[in-house]
């Protein structure tokens, strides 16, 4: 059986793919896959592993003996799945590898929002606490979690994890209602908006959480509050958010997503991170997920794939 994988390189390094090599021997595994040379790789492949590398209809119409296509990530819109069914060919993807690492990554954010830690470490880096008249720097208010309302978007094994982090710090954690649903007894995010010191968001972006957090929603939130996104780009109005923190109607942002990544083009927040100092603003570069724990997960995850789909035939 032939299997190739596109695209070690975007997992990071430091990685122990001997699960893999074990249920598939023979395994060709390549850093990166180019776009022009994807055909040619899978042409012979009966299994198919991909991050992020696209396997659309012509390719799949290339690989003759294509069994199974195994994307290592959550999401599988770099794979026509229509094309994928109407030929046979299993999908497989993985699931929940991350949500210890997304969730303390989010906690993270949410105390260095707190404890203005971008701001204190600019005055340190350029020697402020050395002429202080005092022991410590007081110039940035410090808020204690301790208290607060956190209103979480999406219940799922996420969002969860974190409201239990959250409880840890005795926060009171509040999920909304699934955005969209007309059956769900839980309050909406507008209703809980208002009283929220922190928003953190873990729900996908689908046409009814696009723009979710827009210049309204965030009209509605108190100028304390703290924004967090660690979903997906998209979700917030990101221009709309920058805004709402340069005019003081929200007390800091926090973000690991764009809505393009990598950010070619540049972004408005990555700017407003080299030239505004002052805001208390972070930006981290979809690296919420990237522990080693969890990246091993995903390849140990993805050899039970394997070996589940060729049982069942």
């Amino acid at each position: 059986m032939n299997a190739v994988l596109l695209d070690t390189d975007s997992l990071g390094s430091g990685l122990d793919f001997s699960e893999l090599e074990r249920v598939l021997p023979g395994i060709v595994c390549y850093g990166m896959t180019e776009k022009n040379d994807v055909m040619e790789r899978v042409e012979h492949a009966d299994v198919v592993l991909t991050n992020k590398v696209v396997i659309d209809a012509e390719t799949m119409a290339s690989a003759k003996h294509l069994k199974l296509i195994c994307v290592l990530a959550t999401g599988t819109n770099n794979v026509d799945l229509e094309t994928a069914r109407a030929r046979g060919i299993e999908v497989r993807n993985v699931t929940n590898y991350g949500t210890a690492s997304v969730a303390q990554h989010t906690l993270m954010m949410m105390l260095a929002l707190a404890t203005k830690l971008p701001s204190y470490q600019q005055d340190v880096r350029q020697g402020a606490w050395e002429e202080s008249p005092f022991f410590c720097l007081l110039g940035h208010p410090v808020t204690q979690l301790a208290g607060k309302t956190l209103v979480i978007v999406g219940s799922g094994t996420l969002g969860k994890h974190v409201a239990r982090l959250a409880e840890a710090f005795e926060m009171n954690v509040h999920f909304s209602a699934r955005p969209g649903s007309t059956d769900d007894v839980r309050p909406s995010l507008m209703t809980l908006l208002p009283s929220a010191d922190v928003v953190s968001l873990h729900c996908p972006l689908t046409t009814e959480t696009e723009h979710l957090i827009d210049d309204a929603a965030l009209k509605a939130m108190k100028p304390e509050a703290f924004l967090v996104n660690c979903a997906r780009g998209g979700v917030i109005d990101e221009k709309a958010a920058l805004s709402a923190l340069r005019e003081k109607r929200i007390a800091g942002l926090a973000i690991d997503v764009l809505p393009e990544e990598p950010p070619r083009k540049g972004h408005d927040v990555l700017q407003a991170l080299r030239d505004e100092p002052a805001l208390n603003l972070i930006v981290t570069p979809h690296s919420a997920w990237a522990s080693h724990e969890a990246r091993q997960t995903i390849i140990e995850l993805t050899a039970k794939n394997v070996i589940e789909v060729f049982e069942e035939r």
